[in-house]
């Protein structure tokens, strides 16, 4: 029996998420997407988050606003539940420095965005193999926030 997998897409091109949304069907398709495109919608997501969160988190680095999405990132790993959510960096450039500086900002991955619809579809399939049918992930509903203390 498959479950859902809701996953949270903080990219502020909207055709990344239908593209995602359209790909996913014959490629992940427990995958729900929850996409906000800006620094500010994620931030009032992700404090106002009860009970049922993301799986995992689709965070584009560069989020066209005063603050990209490693400003996010560390917002992210400050929350109580925020810091045990998986991160995978979605990026159209891939630098040494960038990619230091999104692990040293607690990324999970660090991810080059496909270009062609095929591409995507492969991204979400081997996104599905390791993040839905290979790791166990924690689910946030039951995490201790004192636990790490």
């Amino acid at each position: 029996m498959s479950h859902p997998f809701p996953i949270l897409l903080v990219d502020d091109d909207p055709l990344i998420a239908d593209v995602l949304q359209r790909a996913s069907l014959s490629n992940f398709p427990e995958a729900t997407f929850i996409h906000v495109s800006s620094f500010e919608e994620a931030k009032t997501y992700i404090e106002g988050l009860q009970g049922k969160g993301p799986k995992i988190v689709l965070l584009d680095i560069d989020l066209q606003d005063k603050v990209d999405g490693l400003d996010f990132l560390a917002l992210l790993r400050a929350h109580p539940k925020g810091r045990v959510l998986p991160v995978v960096m979605l990026s159209a450039n891939k630098t040494p420095t960038l990619v230091e500086r999104a692990y040293s900002f607690g990324a999970s991955s660090f991810t080059i965005k496909p270009f062609s619809y095929a591409d995507w579809k492969m991204y979400l399939s081997n996104l599905r193999t390791y993040w839905y049918e290979t790791v166990t992930l924690l689910d946030i509903r039951h995490y201790k926030e004192d636990a790490a203390e």
